[in-house]
């Protein structure tokens, strides 16, 4: 089968893993702007470079859909083609949406290099940050799901034995049984998932009468960072897609009032159907939380979108009619970007109460401005945040409020 998960192992003529580079490649179609493709391929970039990918060009088309044997036009394939022959460094081609069997095989035969397309990506830097058990069985049942449907395509010999109706011959027999396994495996999976759910919510019942307030947001927004600040403990963070994904469990204690926080993997937009469904149980903490903080990074172009996506999935967990404090991080990065030196302190305040404002308004949802990196006004979010668990043990557990 000429498919491959991993981003960073097929070198090209000698090229090391962390020297890949890689050509991205975007369609502008209905009901879309070339703005938002754009945007679409920034985040794109940023998840080849998680992956270890440098990008060395963009490619956009407008298209009303895409082509079904290519996805871009034949115009459009000979251009990236004829910038690929020349640079002997680009190693594979990134498409922002996702790509059938077939035309993964048509283009890696045609330009000769890898194709991956952003779900395989996602799926890739997943398996690198598993750590658990529990999320290595959730990606490898993601990735089989997601291999399924494809394994047609991806049986290049076939083509080669292809004869009458229904191509009868060995090479039928042996996708059927590629087919049996992969489902046998499936199977397995989730049994073994079942399991470690099993656990997971014994472990839960055992943490005894708290309120739970689960950190939620885009991937790369800070939650990480906020989470350390507030339980003061050590949680890995960086500047990269997806740097959480075990779920994190930490006691906080606010003003004697005890209560566990949860850091989650974060959210993103096209995430693959199948990756959200593996790791429902993951997320089973954010559906058992009786708070949600939703943390946003208000410096991103996008800031607006990406509260929209992570509502979208919050929706489909049943989960987004929780009580929800929208923070707003990176107040700081937001100056930086969009105030000048002639700007007062009183016209920052003005700009910043407006802006607040009217994501209240969009939202419907109360809202307030933090830098977790600068500690600004995490000492009003934690009294906020004090104010909310209260009122959670007044309704669910009204005689454990009484010991504060």
């Amino acid at each position: 089968m000429a498919h491959d998960w991993t981003v960073g192992t097929k070198d090209k003529k000698g090229i090391k893993q962390d020297e890949e580079y890689a050509i991205l490649v975007g369609l502008v179609q209905q009901l879309q702007t070339e703005e938002e493709v754009k945007e679409y391929l920034d985040e794109l970039e940023f998840l080849a470079l998680t992956a270890g990918a440098k990008t060395r060009k963009r490619f956009i088309q407008k298209l009303n859909h895409p082509d079904k044997r290519t996805f871009v036009g034949k115009g459009k394939l000979e251009e990236i083609k004829e910038y690929i022959d020349g640079r002997e460094e680009i190693s594979m081609v990134i498409f922002d949406d996702d790509l059938s069997g077939k035309q993964v095989n048509i283009l890696e035969e045609f330009l000769k290099v890898k194709i991956i397309d952003r779900s395989t990506l996602i799926l890739d830097i997943f398996a690198s940050r598993a750590q658990t058990a529990q999320a290595k069985t959730q990606v490898e049942l993601a990735q089989l799901q997601y291999l399924l449907p494809r394994l047609r395509g991806l049986w290049t010999h076939l083509e080669r034995q292809r004869g009458g109706i229904g191509m009868r011959g060995p090479g039928e027999k042996e996708i059927e049984t590629d087919r049996r396994i992969v489902r046998d495996k499936i199977s397995l999976l989730k049994k073994k998932l079942e399991k470690i759910d099993q656990q997971n919510m014994t472990q839960r019942k055992q943490r005894g009468s708290m309120i739970r307030v689960a950190l939620v947001g885009y991937t790369n927004v800070g939650k990480s960072t906020l989470m350390n600040l507030l339980s003061k403990s050590e949680v890995f963070a960086e500047n990269k897609l997806f740097a959480t994904l075990d779920t994190t469990v930490r006691k906080v204690v606010i003003d004697r009032m005890p209560f566990l926080l949860s850091d989650t993997v974060g959210f993103i937009r096209k995430l693959p159907h199948h990756l959200v469904e593996s790791f429902k149980s993951t997320l089973d903490e954010v559906r058992e939380s009786d708070i949600l903080l939703h943390v946003v990074d208000v410096a991103h172009p996008l800031h607006e979108d990406h509260v929209r996506t992570v509502n979208s999935t919050l929706k489909e967990l049943g989960a987004l009619d929780k009580p929800t404090l929208l923070v707003f991080n990176k107040i700081d990065l937001y100056r930086e970007q969009n105030y000048d030196d002639l700007l007062t302190e009183e016209g920052k305040r003005e700009i910043e109460e407006g802006l607040l404002g009217n994501l209240h308004y969009m939202f419907d949802q109360e809202c307030m401005f933090i830098s977790a990196a600068t500690n600004e006004n995490v000492g009003a979010l934690k009294m906020k945040l004090q104010q909310m668990v209260h009122e959670q043990y007044m309704i669910r557990y009204p005689y454990k409020a009484k010991e504060w």
